[in-house]
């Protein structure tokens, strides 16, 4: 595989991850943690694929998708917000919850398929013949994801709305003293986590396998959170950190594509472990830099 095929495959493996990454920074930059992505990111799948398979419009699985994700981080928004539950145990209830309900409606759509996006390779390839073929391989939801990177960084670092988010998630007393509403900022970054990563789901579904499979996204959400720490909670870096397990992926699968020796299920297991490393190798850079938002920072003293 030449390196713009395997760059291909790698944004294409990417998005959904890049996507869920983006919508849980957004929640943690506002000091809020939400570990049930990987159950915003099924629903998102199946509602989204239901959708699709219903109407034969991507576009509105993608948004059903979203709406999706967005209506179960509520759960979380009402649990951790409205009633104090520990943002943890809220997480993982909302991970479970996810996981049930989306295998129970997505029964009667396992194993059935959708066309998804047309082809846009006669768009591109009759004028470009080298670069554009390599942007025909890419999808509507890959632009899309890389478009939300700088306006999610913008609207952080260039907004006042975005010094008021991120004010929120260094330090809520602060804000309350200039005039602000700590909480209703977080209840909006809970809501437009879970959007990003129901979209994600959405993703991965219509789009990438263009199938429903019972937890399609195997643990690409909970990867995600761990991402947020290496990209240093901030959207610029979300890209080239989801582009190293988009890579992992690619590689794993052109390994295993080749009749490689090694295990399939070792292989499987590549596009984890690359992450985890550097992950790893990234925790002492990031507590050095103090890049964790100050109010998480509570969060996880309050579990000890």
């Amino acid at each position: 595989m030449n390196p713009l095929g395997l760059l291909s495959v790698a944004l294409l493996t990417a998005t959904p991850v890049l996507l869920a990454m983006l919508g849980e920074t957004l929640t943690e930059r506002a000091g809020v943690v939400n570990l049930g992505v990987e159950g915003q990111m099924l629903v998102g799948a199946a509602a989204g694929f239901a959708a699709t398979h219903a109407s034969g419009d991507p576009w509105l699985g993608l948004l059903v998708g979203a709406a999706a994700g967005l209506a179960l981080s509520g759960v979380h928004a009402l649990l951790v917000l409205g009633l104090g539950v520990n943002q943890i145990a809220s997480g993982l209830a909302v991970l479970f919850l996810g996981n049930g309900l989306s295998s129970f409606y997505g029964t009667s759509l396992v194993g059935q398929q959708i066309d998804g996006f047309p082809s846009l390779a006669h768009a591109w390839t009759a004028h470009l013949p080298l670069v554009g073929g390599f942007l025909a391989q890419l999808t509507p939801t890959v632009y899309l994801a890389l478009l939300l990177v700088p306006a999610c960084g913008l609207f952080l670092y260039r907004t006042r709305w975005g010094l008021a988010w991120r004010a929120a998630g260094e330090s809520a007393d602060a804000l309350r003293m200039a005039g602000r509403r700590p909480r209703r900022l977080r209840l909006l970054a809970v809501l437009a986590g879970g959007a990003f990563t129901g979209l994600a789901g959405a993703a991965l579904s219509v789009d990438y396998t263009r199938t429903w499979v019972e937890q399609m996204t195997a643990g690409r959400g909970l990867l995600a959170v761990g991402l947020v720490i290496v990209a240093r909670w901030n959207p610029w870096l979300s890209l080239p950190v989801a582009l190293i397990y988009g890579l992992s992926e690619a590689v794993s699968l052109r390994l295993q594509s080749t009749g490689s020796t090694l295990s399939p299920y070792l292989l499987g297991t590549l596009p984890y472990l690359v992450p985890l490393v550097v992950l790893l190798l990234s925790y002492r850079a990031s507590r050095r830099g103090n890049a964790m938002p100050q109010e998480l920072a509570g969060v996880f003293r309050g579990m000890s």
